[in-house]
C-alpha cells in the first residue's frame, strides 16, 4: 500500500540537495523503556473474549481515519470506541485483526524513517497530516507493541491478510470497507461490540469516577466564573471555555459538545451554539462531561439560578424535576427493568403538570401508549448508558438493553426535565422559556446504585448554598 505524501498547494519545493541534507544526523530517540498502558490487561481479556463470540472467524476492527475540518485542516483525532476499548490505540488509520486462531495483530502505520530514500524519507518533515514535524512523532512498532502488550506489524501489509472472508466494522474506514467483501455477520459484529461493553470492569468504572470527579471540579470552575460571565456580551462562551480548560487540563476534552444554556435556550435540548448573554433574573442549564485521555467520559447536568437564588416560579419548575429524578433514582437495582426508571420519573412529571392545570388530562391517561400528552413539556428519555461514548452501547440489541433489565456494574445518567417552549401558548405567560434538568451519573450496584456525581448539589436549597460558597 503506497503513502503518498499530504503537501499543501503552498507548501515550499524541496531541493534534491536539501531532502538528502534532511536524510543525516538524527539522533536515535527509540524508547525501551516504555510501561504498558494501565489498560492493557483489561483490553487482553475483551480481545479473547470477543474472539470466543466469533470462534474461527477473522474480525476487523478499524480505528478510523483523520476527517477535514476545513480545507486541509483536520479535526482533532478521536479513536472509534470499539477499537480503543480493544486496544487502548489512538492513532488514526490503525487496524485490529482477530486471526480465525483467536491471535490478534493490530496493523498500523510505523514511525516513518529518517533516512529512507524517496517520499517515504520525506513524511516526517513534509507531510502535513502525519509527518512528525507536523503533528507530533507516533510509536514505532516495538514501542506500540511495548505500550499496548499487543503483535504489531506494518499497515502496508495488511492487505497479505484480507484475502478471505471476514467480519469488518463498517463504516469507520473506508478504504477497510473497500477491501473487504460484505459478510452477512458484519452487522452481528457491530451489535456484540456494543453489548460487551454494558457491563463496565473495575477498571472502567474507576475512569468513569475520574471523570466524574473533574466534571464536578469544571461545575465549580463555571459557579465562581459566574460573575464575570455575566458581564460578557456571550456569557455563555465564556463559561464554555471555562469548563473546556478544565477538560484539556485533566483529561483528553469535552466528551461532547458542551451545552450551556441560558434562559430559554435551555428549552433547546441541545443547544451548543453557546452565544447568548447571560441574564441574573434567569436560569442557566449546563450540561458537560470531561473525558479522560483513555476515552471515559462523564455527563452531568445542572440547573442554576443566576441570581444565586431560584425566585418562586423557577423553584417550581426546579422541585417538579427534582422530585421526578428522586422516584427514578430510587428504582435503580439489579434486576429492574431499564425503561422503569424513565417511566418512574414520567409519572411525577405528568401528575405535576396536571396539579399545575397545564395537562388537562389525568397522569393516568397522559401515561397511556395511545397518549403521551405530556411529552410535550419534557419529550426526551430520561437516561442512557454511559461510558467511552456519552450515550453509550448505541448498537446494542433493544432487548438487552433499552427493554432490558439492569445489572451490576452498568453505568448510566438518570436526567428527566422540563422543557417549557417560549412560544407555548398551553402554558401561563410565567412558565413560559423556562428550561431545567438534572442529570447524575450512576452505577448499578450489588443492592442498588451508587451515584457518582454526588459531587455536586442537587436540592434547589443546596445548589444556594453552594453558588454562595
Amino acid at each position: 500500500m503506497t503513502q503518498k505524501l499530504n503537501i499543501g498547494s503552498h507548501d515550499l519545493p524541496v531541493s534534491d540537495a536539501l531532502a538528502a541534507f534532511m536524510t543525516t544526523g538524527w539522533a536515535d530517540t527509540h524508547r525501551d523503556d516504555l510501561a504498558p498502558l494501565p489498560q492493557v490487561s483489561y483490553t487482553a481479556k475483551r480481545r479473547a473474549a470477543l474472539a470466543a463470540r466469533f470462534p474461527g472467524e477473522r474480525l476487523v476492527i478499524p480505528s478510523g481515519t483523520l476527517t477535514t475540518r476545513s480545507n486541509d485542516s483536520d479535526h482533532r483525532f478521536r479513536a472509534h470506541t470499539a477499537f480503543a476499548y480493544l486496544t487502548g490505540g489512538q492513532e488514526p488509520d490503525d487496524v485490529l485483526v482477530v486471526e480465525p486462531s483467536g491471535e490478534a495483530v493490530l496493523f498500523l502505520r510505523p514511525r516513518s524513517p529518517r533516512s529512507a530514500p524517496g517520499e517515504a524519507g520525506q513524511e516526517f518533515y513534509r507531510d502535513r497530516r502525519y509527518g512528525e514535524f507536523w503533528v507530533g512523532r507516533r510509536p514505532d512498532l516495538a514501542e506500540a507493541e511495548a505500550l499496548l502488550q499487543i503483535t504489531c506489524a506494518p499497515i502496508d501489509r495488511l492487505d497479505d491478510v484480507l484475502g478471505g472472508p471476514a467480519r469488518v466494522l463498517r463504516g469507520v474506514d473506508a478504504s477497510v470497507d473497500g477491501r473487504v467483501a460484505p459478510h452477512d455477520g458484519d452487522a452481528e459484529l457491530e451489535t456484540f461490540l456494543s453489548e460487551m461493553r454494558l457491563i463496565k470492569d473495575e477498571w472502567e468504572i474507576a475512569e468513569l469516577r475520574f471523570a466524574v470527579e473533574a466534571t464536578v471540579r469544571g461545575f465549580e470552575d463555571v459557579a465562581r466564573a459566574l460573575p464575570a460571565a455575566l458581564e460578557h456580551r456571550r456569557g455563555e462562551r465564556y463559561l464554555e471555555g471555562v469548563f473546556g480548560l478544565r477538560s484539556r487540563l485533566e483529561g483528553n476534552a469535552v466528551g461532547y459538545d458542551s451545552i450551556v444554556a441560558s434562559g430559554a435556550n435551555a428549552c433547546v435540548l441541545h443547544w451548543i451554539r453557546n452565544d447568548g448573554r447571560l441574564n441574573e433574573n434567569e436560569l442557566l442549564l449546563l450540561d458537560a462531561g470531561v473525558e479522560t485521555d483513555h476515552l471515559y467520559t462523564a455527563d452531568i447536568t445542572r440547573t442554576l439560578p443566576l441570581s444565586g437564588r431560584f425566585d418562586p416560579v423557577q423553584r417550581q419548575v426546579y422541585e417538579l424535576v427534582y422530585e421526578a429524578q428522586e422516584a427514578a433514582i430510587a428504582t435503580l437495582r439489579p434486576g429492574a427493568r431499564f425503561r422503569d426508571f424513565h417511566r418512574a420519573a414520567m409519572r411525577v412529571i405528568a401528575e405535576g403538570l396536571h396539579d399545575w392545570g397545564v395537562l388537562k388530562i389525568s397522569a393516568d391517561e397522559a401515561m397511556e401508549p395511545g397518549s403521551g400528552l405530556y411529552r410535550r413539556y419534557t419529550l426526551c428519555s430520561s437516561g442512557h448508558m454511559l461510558g467511552m461514548d456519552v450515550h453509550d452501547c448505541a448498537r446494542a440489541r433493544s432487548e438487552v438493553y433499552l427493554d432490558g433489565v439492569l445489572e451490576e456494574g452498568q453505568v448510566l445518567t438518570v436526567e428527566p426535565g422540563l422543557y417549557l417552549q417560549p412560544d407555548d401558548l398551553t402554558l401561563p405567560p410565567e412558565l413560559r422559556g423556562i428550561g431545567v434538568r438534572i442529570e447524575d451519573d450512576l452505577v448499578i450496584t450489588a443492592d442498588g446504585a451508587h451515584m457518582l456525581s454526588s459531587g455536586l448539589p442537587r436540592h434547589p436549597d443546596e445548589i444556594e448554598k453552594w453558588l454562595r460558597r
